[in-house]
């Protein structure tokens, strides 16, 4: 067994451990933090193990699966998936630790009882859906990335039906059908796939690096290339596919909204950089016009809305609509300095969801509703929530010295030295993400504090330290970004190598040898 087989085979353990192992609720939330805390440090051995100057996939294990289709269980880590790694196992046991009551705060807000089984159900679920997102992301046969990809809709879809608070069965029945829509496209992309494999290859394999060097028509490259889009772009999401997220963001535990939009939703756009682009280069390059446009959209869109939300886990899903808006225009742009933005963007819009759904969570914990106007004045009372609300919204709209900066200039960057106008465009979203994370806050922290609000305690221990190591990456990434940029940037090379773009070259020629500056 390989590093990586043991880092999905622990939380898959801890899942059924937590589940069927009869305990009191306390004891299995100890459990599930106890396993989830073990797949970080694994997760930590595998970090220090990986060469970002090595092969482009490392770590790899390969075991036959189904031979006759050439089909394998076959993980490997690249740059990429190597931040995916570190951000999924940081966050699932903070989200834990944070999250320890989520069970019976959703029955007070539902009016019902809490039981010892629905809190072993709630974390055995968390775990088998950490073990699922760590096994996509080192997925290295496509068929198994996709029988994973569309398995890990069955804990999410519990999660929200089951835990989840207000219209929480439409939510969750929302969030299937449109997930299952797309995995149903990306099959049929899939299936053409093997086909065209086995034409240019003479046998059955969907192995990705023997998959990358493979000649597609490209006619027939176009049509699997928006197959497997259309299942990206609806999980990550992108404007018109994104109608799902709100609703499910806004009737999830605020644990499961962390987990659902800061880790799986990165499935997306991990699966544009993994598959989209190496395996259908041509069809790429031909749809970026269309993709970038909607990119746009998704930024202005998705900020317009968060500014008129008046539950505050609905607008944070309209918020991450925004963000991904940035993180699919940087891939598409097709420069360095954006796609490694993206790249790092999707580690960052991770850790900044966390910070704004675990604070959510805290406040509707104390007064059992998201709604916004029944918060004002929090910062009397609850002056540290208050703080690190403030400091949870900087992130989301950028703010230099933190991590979401770093990423958002070098999108910007790229975008620009691509094509000055978008980028213009693009940054006007900055404006809009001032707009609705100071008005979100002047209505919650600021003013007058009302009189439900004047009793409410500050954090506790557990809830700060559930918030402080993801304070310190923010701010440690946003001073010092080497440590990922130095694991992304050999990453980008070989993508952008591998679809056959190259930067633009300069505006200003540089001066010739012996030339008068």
């Amino acid at each position: 067994m390989g590093i990586l087989s043991l880092l999905i085979l622990i939380p898959l353990i801890g899942s059924a451990v937590v589940s069927f192992v009869p305990t009191s609720p306390t004891r299995s939330k100890q459990l599930a933090l106890l396993f989830t805390a073990a797949a970080f440090v694994v997760g930590v051995i595998a970090f220090l193990q990986f060469d970002p100057a090595g092969e482009q996939f490392q770590l790899i294990e390969n075991y036959t699966w189904i031979p006759a289709l050439g089909v394998s269980f076959a993980l490997g880590v690249d740059g990429l998936g190597l931040v995916m790694i570190f951000l999924a196992t940081l966050l699932t046991p903070l989200v834990i630790l944070a999250g320890w009551n989520d069970v019976e705060d959703a029955a007070i807000q539902n009016g019902a009882d809490e039981s010892e089984g629905q809190v072993r159900g709630y974390f055995g679920l968390m775990l088998l859906m950490q073990a699922m997102t760590l096994t996509v992301f080192l997925a290295l046969d496509v068929f198994l990335f996709y029988f994973i990809f569309e398995a890990v809709l069955i804990p999410v879809y519990f999660m929200i039906g089951r835990y989840g608070v207000g219209r929480r069965t439409y939510a969750a029945v929302k969030f299937l059908v449109y997930s299952l829509a797309g995995g149903l496209v990306m099959l049929a992309g899939l299936a053409v796939l093997w086909f065209a494999s086995v034409q240019v290859t003479g046998e059955p394999n969907l192995y990705l690096p023997d998959l990358i060097d493979i000649d597609i028509d490209p006619t027939l490259q176009t049509w699997i290339f928006w197959a497997f889009f259309i299942a990206f772009a609806i999980k990550a999401p992108l404007w018109p596919l994104h109608t799902w997220l709100p609703d499910a963001s806004g009737s999830a535990t605020p644990g499961t909204a962390i987990l659902l939009i800061g880790v799986l939703d990165k499935l997306g756009t991990f699966g544009m950089l993994r598959f989209c682009l190496p395996l259908f280069p041509e069809a790429a390059q031909s749809a970026a016009p269309v993709i970038v446009v909607l990119s746009l959209i998704s930024i202005f869109y998705g900020g317009l809305l968060a500014i008129g939300q008046t539950d505050m886990k609905r607008m944070f899903g309209y918020v991450s609509l925004s963000h991904f808006g940035f993180i699919i225009l940087g891939i598409f742009v097709f420069t360095t300095q954006a796609q490694v933005g993206s790249a790092f963007y999707m580690l960052g819009h991770g850790l900044s969801t966390a910070l704004l759904f675990m604070v959510a969570g805290y406040m509707i914990a104390r007064r059992h509703t998201s709604t916004i106007s029944e918060y004002h004045g929090l910062s009397t009372p609850t002056p540290v929530l208050a703080g690190m609300m403030l400091f949870a919204g900087l992130t989301a709209l950028a703010l230099p010295g933190m991590s979401t900066f770093v990423s958002e200039f070098l999108v910007l960057l790229g975008t620009f030295v691509r094509n000055p106008w978008v980028g213009a465009i693009a940054t006007l979203g900055i404006i809009l993400a001032a707009v609705y994370i100071l008005l979100f806050y002047q209505n919650t922290m600021t003013g007058k504090v009302t009189e439900k609000n004047k009793s409410l305690k500050d954090l506790n221990l557990r809830e700060r330290v559930a918030l402080a190591p993801i304070v310190v990456v923010v701010v440690v990434l946003g001073f010092y970004p080497a440590p990922v940029l130095d694991v992304l940037n050999p990453y980008v090379d070989d993508v952008m190598a591998q679809v056959g773009t190259t930067d633009p070259p300069p505006v200003v020629p540089l001066a010739t040898e012996g030339a008068q500056p």
